[in-house]
């Protein structure tokens, strides 16, 4: 059993920067990848970033990519997601999520699930 707690939303403006936390307890990692989605009312949970745990290799969606930076801490058990240049598109629910398939872009690639922190982006 893995539990993820994710931490770092808040409220920010337009072209600032933010990172969010994902923490995990209860087993080792090792073998998984951690993906970051985000979901908006009425939406699925979409693929932002992802990063294998024990090799480091990142994916990122194209939306992201060079906004975003996905990375890990094995010794604090910790994946990061470093967002810059938000946009107010950018608001949502981000979660953090563990599973065993590497490169997984989907919600059903994924076995466990933070509950998730909200990012607010004004204009």
């Amino acid at each position: 059993q893995v539990q993820l707690a994710e931490s770092g939303g808040r409220l920010v403006r337009a072209g600032d920067s933010l990172t969010l936390s994902c923490t995990a307890s209860g087993r080792t990692l090792n073998g998984y990848t951690v993906g970051w989605f985000r979901q908006t009312p009425g939406e699925d949970r979409i693929f932002v970033a992802s990063v294998s745990w024990s090799e480091g290799n990142t994916d990122y969606a194209d939306d992201v990519k060079g906004r975003f930076t996905v990375s890990r801490d094995v010794a604090k058990n910790t994946v990061y997601l470093q967002m810059a240049n938000l946009e107010p598109e950018d608001t949502a629910i981000y979660h953090c999520a563990a599973g065993r398939r590497p490169y997984g872009v989907f919600e059903r690639q994924y076995d466990y699930w933070g509950q998730g922190t909200q990012v607010t982006v004004s204009t």
